[in-house]
């Protein structure tokens, strides 16, 4: 005779896994910065020196393309690029319009993209991003909790990838936070 219940356990196991109980799978770089550095994207504003180009030197908004335009150039890709290696590029630009035989470049985020946080918050929105935020501080940004709040059933969107969020989790530029509805 069989088991009519041999079923049950794998099912239930399965229904308990982290990656399926909240629909979606945990983020790579959740819990930990993202590899390599910060890396810039639509938004974000950079302050570029260049020594001796003084038309040069100003702040530039990445564009909703990915590219900033300075003065003398096409624009620059810089979307997923980290600070140095946006550098490197107006380097190799001016390098290559022969405007400079050796450029010095120097930039620096002046101004992140903002993170976005909806739900059971007292003020969902769009927040300025300070570096080394966690979800606690960006709940505390938007007010706190509401009494309905579920607590620990935050999520993070990143780059179109969605996952759990504990309250020590890291937060970044551009990411959107989702506090649902608790019921108990």
């Amino acid at each position: 005779m069989t088991n009519r219940w041999a079923w049950a356990l794998p099912l239930a196991a399965l229904l308990t896994s982290p990656g399926c109980a909240n629909g979606g799978s945990n983020l790579p770089v959740m819990g930990q910065a993202a590899p390599g550095g910060y890396r810039l994207g639509p938004g974000d504003e950079l302050r570029v020196v260049v020594i001796g180009l003084d038309a040069m030197n100003s702040n530039y908004r990445v564009d909703d393309t990915g590219a900033i335009a300075l003065p003398m150039l096409s624009p620059i890709d810089v979307d997923g690029k980290t600070v140095r290696e946006a550098e490197a590029m107006i380097s190799d630009s001016i390098r290559t319009r022969n405007i400079v035989i050796d450029p010095k470049v120097s930039a620096q985020v002046q101004t992140y993209r903002p993170f976005f946080i909806t739900g059971e918050v007292q003020r969902p929105g769009q927040y300025p991003y300070v570096p080394g935020m966690s979800l606690m501080s960006a709940v505390a940004i938007a007010g706190g909790y509401t009494f309905r709040a579920d607590t620990k059933g935050a999520t993070i969107t990143r780059a179109s990838r969605k996952g759990r969020a504990a309250q020590d989790t890291p937060v970044l530029p551009g990411d959107t936070i989702i506090v649902p509805e608790g019921w108990f």
